[in-house]
């Protein structure tokens, strides 16, 4: 059974650093696109950025030149570092992953179980 685990996550004062790591495990013949999403409390799911198995990014616009996504096909792991944080980035930070288990034939989404980042003084 394929899943994501995420860490990382915690309290940082605003203009700080995060480093957050995702980790997928299970019998996987493939993984397509990974990405972050985030959930600030009374507002919907947002997307912060996805990475192909090719290595293109996009991102939010609220995060471009702060955020950097990276992504290791090998380990199958999907980091996200968080420069320069604000208050408004604070929300639970969600891995997302379109994967392959063995035997299904075709991708379909999977959800970690989410990461509260809290930024604040």
């Amino acid at each position: 059974q394929a899943q994501l685990a995420e860490s990382g996550g915690g309290l940082v004062q605003p203009g700080g650093s995060l480093r957050l790591s995702c980790t997928a495990s299970g019998s996987i013949v493939a993984i397509y696109v990974m990405g972050w999403y985030r959930q600030a409390p009374g507002k919907q799911r947002e997307l912060v950025a996805v990475i192909t198995s090719g290595g293109s990014a996009r991102y939010a616009d609220s995060v471009k030149d702060r955020f950097t996504i990276t992504r290791d096909n090998a380990r199958r792991t999907v980091d996200l570092q968080m420069n320069s944080l604000k208050p408004e980035d604070t929300a639970v930070y969600y891995c997302n992953a379109e994967m392959e288990p063995d035997g299904v034939g075709y991708g379909t989404d999977y959800w970690g179980q989410g990461t509260q980042v809290t930024i604040s003084s």
